[in-house]
């Protein structure tokens, strides 16, 4: 069984005893009764499951079961890989470019007429802060608007790897390094894409996001972290498909 790969008694007991998320679970002192396991180890393997996101746990309300999230685990896991080597950041780039390229007909096939509101919303915002004086990088947008348009997904792996994907482009730099011009290209594929979307033209918007990820080439010669966002799909792929 699955429950028995988990190298970790506090996990297979959470399971095994049916708690869900909201659950308070009990003392570690009681469930170190139960399992016959010394509180000592079974904090070790508390403190994994809280750095994973399973578990809350705060001195007044003790420890409660969290809804499961991917986001936790590849998030730590990204930005140690990050910090050995920030040029990492090209292959996860390219894993997140061809997740959001896959999952796309389906993401925005599922949005609202308030998701589209909220797309325009994010739009408008961005604009502003470009046209503004001061010039303001709208990345707080930049990071909503995508997770915006996969967040009707029901599969938590992919929302939790594409959030994960904007920690990691914080980290490495790339939210505070902006050419003016290319933030204006950015936007303007932005904006299209989201009229595409409100349209019902899908194909259109998937295109524009196709040719929307190699804008970041543009900053490579210029930021030590930068790396080139490669095509989702090959062109030659993409016009097989149209």
């Amino acid at each position: 069984m699955v429950t028995e790969k988990l190298d970790s008694a506090l996990l297979r007991y959470i399971v095994a005893q049916g708690f869900q998320p909201g659950d308070r679970l009990p003392a570690l002192d009681v469930i170190s009764t139960e399992l016959k396991i010394s509180v000592g180890k079974l904090r070790e393997q508390l403190e994994v499951a809280r750095t994973l996101g399973l578990v809350d746990v705060r001195t007044r309300s003790g420890i409660r079961l969290e809804e499961f999230t991917f986001m936790p685990a590849v998030r730590f896991s990204v930005l140690y890989a990050l910090a050995l080597d920030p040029a990492q950041f090209d292959a996860f780039n390219l894993l997140r470019n061809r997740v959001e390229a896959a999952f796309w007909h389906d993401a925005v096939a599922r949005l609202t007429p308030a998701d589209h509101a909220q797309l325009r919303d994010l739009i408008s915002k961005a604009w502003a802060k470009l046209n503004g004086q001061p010039i303001r990088i709208p990345q707080p947008e930049h990071r909503d608007l995508h997770l915006t348009i996969f967040g009707r997904l029901e599969n938590p792996f992919v929302k939790g790897l594409l959030e994960a994907y904007w920690e990691a482009y914080e980290a490495v730099g790339l939210s505070v390094f902006s050419d003016y011009s290319y933030l204006r290209e950015v936007w303007t594929y932005h904006e299209r894409i989201v009229d595409a979307i409100i349209a019902g033209d899908f194909d259109a918007g998937y295109e524009l996001l196709v040719k929307h990820t190699a804008l970041l080439r543009n900053r490579e010669s210029t930021h030590p972290h930068a790396v080139p966002e490669r095509p989702l799909v090959d062109s030659a792929l993409f016009a097989d498909m149209s």
